[in-house]
C-alpha cells in the first residue's frame, strides 16, 4: 500500500531540510505524496513543486531507463498558528492556491507581526546578557520564518545554553521571561483563510492540546460550522487509544481523516519523514478521500 505524509516542515520555517531536500528524501523513503506545511508561510512551495516537476519530466524522458522510485506529489500546504481561549491551536491547509494574491497579502501581515515580535524578543534576550539581534538571526538562518526553535538553535550555537530544552525552559518557552506572544488569528479565521485559498482545512494534532473531551468537542463543532474538512487522526505521537478517540470525533462531525509525521529534520530528533517514531503509516487512500471531499 502506498504511503503519504501530510504534515512536513522545511527550512522555510523551523525544519532542517530544504524544500528540495525534502523531495529527494521523500523519494528515498518511497512516499507517494507529502504536504509541505511550513508555519505561516508558503515560501518553500514553489521550490519543492518545481523541483519535483523537473524530476518527473526527466523520468518521463528517460522512459524505461527511469529509476524505479517515483517522484512524490508535493501538496501545497501551510500550518497556521492560531489562538483559541488562550491556547495555541494549529490548522493545516492542504491544496491551497499559493498564487492567490489575497491569501499572500494576509500572510504578509503575519510576517510583519512576527518581525515586531522578534525584535521585542531580541531586546529581552539582550537584557538577559546575550549578544543577539534580529538581523543576526536572519543572517544565521536565511530564507527562514524565524520561530522560537531558531532562537534556541542560535543560543546553542553561540554557547549561551547547553541544550535546546534549556532555551525554552529559561528564556523563550511560553512562560519564560523573554517570550513575547504574537498576534494570531483564531482557528475559525484560519479555516476561512484556507477555504478562501481553495484549500482543505485540517485540525492538526488535537491530542497535543490536552483540552479535555468537552472543550475539544466544542472546538471541533465550531470549526465544522466554519468549514473544517478534516482532522489529524494519525500522528507520530498518538497511541492506539488516542487515534481511536480522534477517529470517533471525526465520524461524529463527518470529517475526513488526515495524518502526518510533523517532520522537522534534526529539530525533532528520532522523528522521521513518513514513519514518525517508527510506527506511523498514513495510507494513500486518505489523500484520495480528502481530494474527493474537496
Amino acid at each position: 500500500m502506498r504511503q503519504i505524509d501530510l504534515h512536513v516542515h522545511s527550512t522555510r520555517s523551523d525544519g532542517t531540510y530544504t524544500p528540495t531536500q525534502l523531495v529527494d528524501y521523500a523519494m528515498e523513503k518511497g512516499l507517494a505524496a507529502f504536504a509541505l506545511t511550513d508555519h505561516d508561510t508558503i515560501d518553500g512551495l514553489e521550490e519543492a513543486i518545481s523541483y519535483a516537476e523537473g524530476l518527473r519530466a526527466k523520468q518521463t524522458e528517460a522512459g524505461a531507463q527511469a529509476p524505479s522510485s517515483p517522484v512524490p506529489e508535493v501538496i501545497p500546504g501551510i500550518e497556521f498558528s492560531s489562538e483559541y481561549q488562550g491556547q495555541d491551536i494549529h490548522i493545516v491547509g492542504l491544496y491551497i492556491d499559493y498564487h492567490n494574491k489575497t491569501f499572500a497579502a494576509k500572510l504578509q501581515e503575519f510576517v510583519d507581526s512576527r518581525t515586531l515580535r522578534n525584535q521585542k524578543m531580541c531586546r529581552l534576550l539582550q537584557e538577559a546578557g546575550m549578544d543577539i539581534t534580529y538581523d543576526a538571526l536572519l543572517q544565521e538562518f536565511p530564507d527562514s520564518v524565524i520561530t522560537r526553535a531558531h532562537y534556541a538553535k542560535y543560543m546553542l550555537n553561540h554557547g549561551y545554553i547547553t541544550s535546546m530544552k534549556e532555551a525554552f525552559d529559561r528564556y523563550v518557552g511560553d512562560h519564560a521571561p523573554c517570550y513575547v506572544p504574537r498576534e494570531k488569528v483564531t482557528p475559525k479565521q484560519a479555516v476561512e483563510l484556507i477555504l478562501e485559498a481553495g484549500g482543505i482545512p485540517i485540525l492538526a494534532h488535537p491530542i497535543l492540546y490536552h483540552m479535555g473531551k468537552e472543550r475539544l468537542d466544542n472546538l471541533v463543532s465550531e470549526l465544522k460550522e466554519a468549514g473544517l474538512t478534516g482532522i489529524e487522526a494519525i500522528y507520530s505521537t498518538y497511541n492506539a487509544h488516542e487515534e481511536r478517540e480522534i477517529r470517533e470525533l471525526a465520524a461524529k462531525y463527518d470529517l475526513c481523516i488526515s495524518g502526518g509525521s510533523d517532520f522537522h529534520g534534526s529539530n525533532k530528533p528520532g522523528l522521521d519523514l513518513g514513519t514518525g517514531y517508527g510506527k506511523l503509516f498514513v495510507p494513500y487512500d486518505i489523500l484520495e478521500r480528502l481530494r474527493f471531499r474537496k
